[in-house]
């Protein structure tokens, strides 16, 4: 009889600090390497735009790889997130982390088939799940945004943008971005 492990956060919080990343997702434990400089670069990039809209607009706040714990076995750290004030004040709990769903969360593909299928497949359905509004997720390498959001109940493909469109969100109200913007210079 083979038993199957389930994580939970209590588990990540006996992992060491040793710049890799450690997510549960239904209970499976996810272990990323740390982002490389094109990972990095289009999460700066992103980030930046969002937090000057915010700013802006006023309507909420964008942050980096805030921890998101929506229950034991589920709990991630997207490489961004946008939420509303509103959401905020019931989301944010004392332990500084995320309890519930913000409006966008942001992904950007690392190399390798396990990191594209955690984002491509296991958040797509944790986010799904867990009512997040709008799904970003970002190839670097192919230079591209897959736009998913919410239709009904469940989070779906709605357009792949390219390096010569310009991404918007309905949930972002005058937020416009060239997506060529988004990524790091080639040699």
């Amino acid at each position: 009889m083979s038993t199957e492990v389930r994580w939970t956060s209590a588990d990540l919080e006996q992992f060491p600090d040793n710049g890799l990343r450690y997510e549960i997702i239904d209970g499976e434990l996810y272990v990323a390497k740390q982002p490389n400089w094109y990972h990095q670069y289009a999460s700066g990039r992103i980030f930046r735009h969002l937090d000057e809209w915010s700013e802006q607009s006023g309507l909420g706040m964008a942050n980096q790889a805030p921890g998101l714990i929506f229950a034991e076995d589920d709990d991630v750290a997207p490489d961004l997130v946008w939420i509303s004030h509103e959401r905020l004040v019931t989301a944010l709990h004392a332990d500084g982390k995320l309890h519930s769903a913000p409006e966008l969360v942001v992904e950007i593909l690392s190399p390798g088939k396990r990191n594209r299928e955690r984002d491509q497949q296991a958040k797509l359905d944790l986010y799904s799940r867990r009512g997040v509004q709008e799904y970003w997720i970002v190839d670097y390498e192919q230079r591209q945004v897959e736009i998913y959001r919410r239709d009904e109940a469940a989070l779906k493909l709605r357009v792949t943008l390219f390096a010569p469109d310009e991404l918007r969100s309905p949930l972002l109200p005058g937020f416009a971005c060239s997506v060529s913007k988004l990524f790091s210079p080639r040699n």
